[in-house]
């Protein structure tokens, strides 16, 4: 008896993560923002000259990790956010708090059901960067825990802000945080690229440690441990603030 009461709220976690990947894939603004516009994207990356470090034998991988990050950025954080805060307006987090379902056991399916739809985008991307010409080397296969880590970092930041504040707030915060880490986090401009203390910044954000990341292990098929540490430092910062900050209404 008691090994199956410690199996429910896993149970719940993953019924909820289940629920929360067929509404996303049904939800055709999501799939604009996981699939079309990531591939839109890089097909801009590398096959016009607006960035011309996007080019090249090196400058695919490079363009394909800018891509992954923009995509886990958006769905993780931005669009999760946003959506959430407007399920919070609605009324359907209240009715999912008067179910067993706890606050951890919502970040995690949450945080599974982003894991599904960003590694539905991430197999389309990468097939469109073979069709361009890119070929994996050895060791590009680090960018999978990667990219869990990446969606582990910014979910629990996406849903403490959606708990934070009110529906509209929250779609102009997250939209603004979203274009300025892109801009200064170390995403379209690498970290390396940056003037002093702001590359120093950037390094330390998840932003510019999940593009770190997985340029290191698409380029040099290699991981980089000290990106991978920041992402592990803000995915544990993040759950600890969401779980303790999280309203249902």
């Amino acid at each position: 008896m008691s090994g199956r009461t410690a199996q429910r709220p896993a149970q719940r976690a993953l019924a909820q993560a289940g629920w929360e990947m067929r509404l996303l894939l049904r939800n055709g603004e999501q799939l604009l923002l996981t699939v079309i516009i990531p591939v839109t994207i890089l097909l801009v990356l590398t096959l016009t000259d607006l960035f011309p470090q996007g080019r090249g034998p090196e400058g695919l991988p490079r363009s394909l990790a800018t891509v992954l990050t923009v995509s886990i950025i958006s769905s993780a954080f931005t669009s999760l956010a946003i959506a959430t805060a407007f399920e919070r307006r609605s009324g359907a987090l209240r009715l999912l708090s008067t179910t067993p379902l706890s606050i951890r056991e919502l970040i995690t399916g949450k945080l599974l059901a982003t894991v599904g739809v960003t590694a539905v985008s991430a197999v389309v991307v990468v097939l469109v960067a073979v069709v361009l010409g890119w070929r994996p080397g050895p060791g590009a296969a680090w960018a999978v825990p990667v990219l869990v880590l990446g969606v582990a970092a910014w979910v629990p930041w996406g849903l403490a802000l959606a708990g934070a504040l009110r529906a509209e707030a929250v779609l102009a915060v997250a939209n603004g945080i979203f274009l300025v880490l892109l801009l200064l986090g170390g995403v379209v401009i690498p970290v390396t690229s940056l003037p002093g203390a702001l590359g120093a910044l950037a390094s330390v954000l998840p932003s510019g440690a999940l593009s770190d990341a997985l340029t290191t292990a698409l380029v040099t098929g290699s991981p980089d441990a000290a990106a991978c540490l920041v992402l592990v430092v803000w995915a544990g910062a993040g759950v600890l603030v969401a779980t303790r900050s999280f309203r249902w209404a």
